[in-house]
């Protein structure tokens, strides 16, 4: 199945007000007539197959069945390959791994200011937003970091903190590491409600 964009689809990528998730538009994006499924699955995760039937069901998607293989001249011979051998020869990086990217993390911290309704939190939205070289990105998402601390309750922080650190490039790992020590160290005090 090679599911692809329907004009409607289209649409709703250019209007931002869309009744779409954030994946779900990403999978708008990669559903272009030229991956199957098994290949949307791997870049989107284990739920793309159900979201595409959701996809096709608002008429945001069509889907064509797969181009048949060409037939081969003549079957070439199975070499038996060990499990050792096979599972060593082709390493494959744990699930977190390929999600790793600093827009992605720009875009998750964007949305989790974007949820608080205090003034500062927006200031800091525009600032994300506006930030263009990585330096400026980094320190912008620090500074945000760090001021969440004191808008929302330290278990929240906290869980943003542990998120970001999922998805943020290894390269700033030990930025956001020690930039946000004191989000842990805010546990202890009691949060208000």
């Amino acid at each position: 199945m090679l599911p692809r964009k329907t004009d409607q689809a289209r649409t709703a990528l250019q209007a931002h007000r869309a009744p779409l998730d954030m994946r779900q538009r990403r999978l708008l994006i990669l559903c272009d007539g030229q991956r199957d499924l098994s290949a949307l699955t791997t870049m989107i995760g284990a739920d793309a197959p159900a979201m595409v039937i959701q996809l096709v069901q608002a008429g945001y998607l069509v889907t064509t069945p797969a181009a048949p293989e060409a037939p081969t001249a003549a079957p070439l011979p199975a070499t038996p390959i060990a499990p050792a051998a096979a599972r060593s020869a082709l390493p494959s990086p744990p699930p977190n791994e390929r999600r790793r990217s600093m827009a992605a993390a720009r875009i998750y911290l964007l949305g989790i200011l974007e949820m608080q309704r205090h003034p500062q939190a927006a200031a800091l939205f525009r600032e994300l937003q506006q930030a263009r070289q990585e330096g400026d990105v980094v320190d912008a998402m620090q500074g945000a970091l760090d001021a969440l601390t004191g808008l929302t309750s330290a278990g929240y922080a906290e869980r943003v903190h542990g998120r970001l650190l999922e998805v943020i490039p290894h390269e700033h790992l030990n930025t956001f590491k020690k930039g946000t020590e004191g989000v842990k160290s805010l546990s202890a005090v009691p949060e208000t409600t």
